[in-house]
């Protein structure tokens, strides 16, 4: 046996060990992701109640009948599913674009030296770094009607309103929300923008200053076009975080959000698990996993074309 192992080759030796290093992590991406997925897409084919729960490859097969009941929006159930999926396009619309624009604008702001950069970095990414469950939930103590610190302050020392606004109730619910997203999210912008600034020539700004060029010019000019590889990455990473967000709005409000901030994922996960009826609740799952990969090959083909030509 050791004769024959020692005459493999050394070339092919070394080809083969990457592949045996990336076991472990597929098989884990196996057991984690791709499982679990397989068997939610059999799970939506079935009329899965609470009454099938201990053997749930017994409940009646219903075919495409989950999928028809999600989408017929002139029912109850269209209607709920299609309202929480304009809320959630609303949601990471502004929850994207705002973090976006906080991160570009801090990283631009942190290129330049002065005492206490370093400093004023480590508390910028201080909510990247905090758990989730920890920065919603202390989020939710600030968000409280009579003890919240943001009352307090809106409303005792600035006095910009003229009551104590519920925030984790009716239409603030969708303001509150969007704020703790773009609290948590922005940071990871501002860090992945950083690193896209380190690789564009400080030349480049010293001529354009040389040629009158101000600082508005130069952002426009040579920042935003150099990182515009790093924006499109950065764009798509933020979208999938924050639509499929489950975390944020389930610590937040719990187990029934507000119907302003009525997100898709605790939409579905209140079909499955309110509701008990798991098969409406995979099929909506499936359903958003389809919507997610036509999204995001739609985004990666136009990206790609507009990198082509200006190529």
């Amino acid at each position: 046996m050791r004769e024959r192992s020692s005459r493999v080759p050394p070339r092919l030796r070394r080809a083969g060990l990457p592949y045996l290093l990336l076991l472990p992590a597929l098989a884990l991406e196996l057991l984690i992701h791709l499982v679990p997925m397989a068997v939610g897409t059999v799970m939506s084919f079935r009329q899965l109640t609470q009454f099938f729960i201990r053997d749930w490859s017994a409940a009646p097969w219903t075919g495409l009948g989950n999928y028809r009941l999600a989408v017929d929006f002139s029912a109850p159930v269209g209607q709920s599913l299609l309202n929480s999926f304009w809320t959630t396009c609303r949601f990471t619309a502004l929850s994207v674009g705002i973090s976006w624009l906080l991160g570009t604008a801090a990283a631009i702001f942190m290129q330049e030296n002065f005492r206490g950069r370093g400093v004023l970095r480590a508390v910028f990414l201080v909510p990247y770094a905090l758990p989730v469950y920890t920065a919603v939930i202390t989020w939710s103590f600030m968000f409280q009607h009579d003890t919240g610190l943001i009352n307090h302050v809106l409303h005792d020392q600035l006095h910009l309103t003229s009551g104590r606004p519920f925030w984790l109730l009716g239409d603030n619910s969708f303001t509150a929300l969007v704020t703790v997203s773009v609290w948590k999210s922005w940071p990871f912008a501002f860090l992945t923008v950083t690193a896209g600034l380190q690789n564009i020539p400080r030349d480049l700004y010293e001529a354009a200053a040389m040629d009158g060029a101000g600082v508005w010019q130069q952002i426009r000019r040579i920042t935003l076009p150099a990182l515009r590889p790093v924006n499109q990455v950065l764009v798509l990473v933020l979208f999938l975080w924050t639509f499929n967000d489950f975390n944020t709005p389930y610590v937040l409000f719990g187990k029934s959000a507000p119907q302003a901030a009525d997100l898709i994922s605790i939409h579905i996960y209140q079909s499955s698990f309110v509701t008990w009826n798991f098969g409406a609740g995979s099929a909506m799952s499936v359903l958003l996993l389809l919507f997610l990969l036509v999204v995001t090959a739609v985004y990666l083909f136009l990206t790609s074309r507009r990198r082509d030509a200006d190529a």
